[in-house]
């Protein structure tokens, strides 16, 4: 028995990992009305995002294919309260979105260490909390392993791969012949700042030298290609600094991270004082301890998916999320090799199926992020961070669905994956080729609008198509928009979608930065992000010509009104943008 203090939780979710996906699946879960429990083994929430690690955030290729739903709501809150987008502000972002919900406990400083098993039922979960010296036992309904490492699958008999499918298994093209235990490796990032003065730096006697280009690739028999080492606010992020792919791992982190030290201030040497690079006056400002990484343990679901899948666009049923990053695969010794990494085309986007987010042999285990059922070859285009944030959407959303109806997991299909899908498309995420559904109140409402706007408003596509299709209605600031009920009936929410800036040009003007609002290294061309100027800033709204509702700060895509009335006649006012002349409104709707 244990003399240090234990603390026992009970919760309808348990999430284990509190990178991007974990952070949403819990958040997520709670707006559903679960009582949720976050673990965490470090300090702060976002996982590869973070302080610690400074990783962008990447997804579907194409403006109009961009994340949105919780990851959205993040990152325009980020551009609200951090505009130059300082790495610890956006911890405090993640933290903050977590603690304001009162549904969640957050374990921070919480390393998941054992399991409880009932057959092949989770009962409960241990973890120890190095800040309070304390052992946590969670008991819950369902958990969700969201760690990247799938601390669950050893603990609890969960079924999991770790390496390289061989080609004839799945008939993947991109997969090696044969199987193996390789993964892609893991990386450590600098950032670095251009000064208006020739910066210093000495390097420590126990940095690599690299005294050429040609020396990044250690293999005297390969012809090393030239890294990209453009520093700059538009630049290389130097993701090529890379190790750990060819061993154990997750056994060989703390020896790889190692390694990977002596590789980046090697690499940083080599850009200041070893060659022309024009960085004489950029300084190095900080180096990551904690490697971030790309692959370790997947588990097996009942469907794995597979590159033929991403090839084909992934037509499935019960698409719950998506992709359309690149298969970008890195070579499992990074930086030694001769191409550190091949990028395979995919579409984007491509859909992935919610078959692929839950154990195929543990009852009551959902998982997210980039321990998902995928070969291999999937993998390294779903695991960038934009796709794990949807994942980890459709697991707290599809986690609550689960407890109202007291099912496992492997029983919400069918009908619950069409109510699963409705949640998602309510909440802002994009699903290709489903469409929201109007609420009945709304659809028979009449509305001072014209019939071909109407059509817009409700054809449940909630972003502009790829051939220019608008999907919105354009209003003027000061336009109203008057749903006439003809008699009072009960509405319980307004939701309004307004257009985020697809582009992102009202935004910012750094390519890099308008993928997603993430900045590692900055140069002195660096602009302060603003809110997107399609925004509306300020609405009214009114019940049967009574003010219910007023704001002149709102900064967020995505809002919902809580009404809780019955009402004959709901106005919408709406007065300003952040700086458009025009108003896109993608959704209006009520019930």
């Amino acid at each position: 028995m244990s003399k240090l203090k234990t603390v026992e939780h009970t919760a309808d979710l348990c999430v284990v990992g509190g990178g991007l996906a974990g952070t949403i699946a819990a958040l997520s879960a709670a707006r559903h009305g679960l009582k949720v429990v976050l673990i965490q083994d470090r300090p702060v929430l976002g996982g590869n995002s973070s302080s610690e690690i400074r990783m962008w955030v990447r997804g579907a290729r194409g403006a109009y294919n961009r994340e949105t739903g919780l990851i959205s709501e993040f990152e325009e809150e980020n551009i609200y309260r951090n505009p130059t987008l300082a790495p610890t502000l956006w911890d405090s972002v993640l933290f903050g979105k977590i603690k304001e919900n009162p549904n969640i406990t957050l374990l921070l400083n919480a390393s998941c260490l054992d399991a409880e098993c009932s057959g092949t039922t989770i009962r409960s979960v241990t973890a120890w909390q190095l800040t309070t010296y304390s052992r946590h036992i969670i008991t819950a309904k369902y958990f969700s392993d969201c760690s990247g490492d799938s601390i669950l699958a050893p603990l609890t008999g969960a079924e999991y791969r770790i390496g390289r499918e061989g080609s004839a298994e799945y008939n993947e093209t991109i997969a090696p012949t044969k199987a193996d235990s390789h993964v892609m490796g893991m990386s450590i990032l600098l950032q670095a700042r251009e000064t208006d003065h020739p910066v210093k730096f000495i390097p420590p006697d126990w940095a690599n030298v690299y005294e050429t280009d040609e020396d990044f690739c250690e293999d005297p028999h390969l012809k090393g290609e030239s890294r990209d080492h453009t520093i700059g606010t538009d630049g290389c992020n130097l993701w090529w600094m890379e190790l750990g792919g060819d061993g154990e791992a997750i056994t060989n982190t703390e020896e790889t991270r190692n390694e990977l030290m002596k590789v980046v201030f090697g690499v940083w040497d080599h850009i200041k004082n070893r060659g022309d690079h024009g960085c004489e006056n950029w300084e190095l400002e900080w180096v990551g301890f904690l490697p971030g990484k790309r692959e370790s343990v997947r588990y097996v679901g009942p469907y794995v998916l597979t590159q033929n899948d991403i090839e084909s666009g992934g037509q499935f049923e019960d698409i719950i999320a998506y992709g359309g990053w690149p298969m970008d695969d890195h070579d499992p010794v990074g930086i030694k090799a001769a191409s550190p990494s091949v990028m395979h085309p995919t579409p984007s986007p491509y859909g992935i199926p919610y078959r692929c987010l839950y154990s195929k042999n543990i009852d009551n285990l959902f998982f997210a992020g980039r321990n998902i059922s995928v070969t291999h070859a999937a993998l390294s285009s779903t695991r960038v961070m934009g796709t794990c944030s949807l994942l980890g959407q459709a697991v707290g959303t599809a986690a609550a669905l689960c407890r109202r109806g007291g099912i496992m997991p492997r029983d919400l299909k069918d009908r619950l994956v069409k109510e699963l899908q409705q949640d998602l498309l309510n909440d802002g995420v994009f699903l290709p080729g489903v469409k929201s559904e109007v609420g009945r109140l709304a659809k028979t409402a009449e509305i001072n609008i014209s019939k071909d706007d109407r059509a817009a408003l409700f054809n449940g596509i909630e972003r502009p198509q790829k051939d220019g299709g608008k999907n919105c209605i354009i209003l003027s600031k000061g336009a109203k928009l008057i749903f006439d009920l003809k008699k009072p009936a009960k509405i319980e929410q307004l939701r309004l979608m307004f257009d985020p800036d697809f582009t992102r040009e009202s935004i910012t003007p750094h390519f890099k930065l308008q993928l997603f609002a993430s900045k590692l290294n900055e140069g002195l061309d660096f602009e302060p992000l603003k809110t997107a100027a399609t925004i509306v800033r300020s609405f009214r709204v009114f019940a049967d010509d009574e003010m219910i509702f007023e704001t002149d700060n709102n900064y967020h895509s995505l809002v919902k009104v809580p009404i809780g009335r019955e009402i004959a006649k709901l106005t919408v006012e709406f007065i300003e943008t952040h700086g458009s002349e025009q108003i896109r409104l993608f959704a209006c709707d009520f019930a």
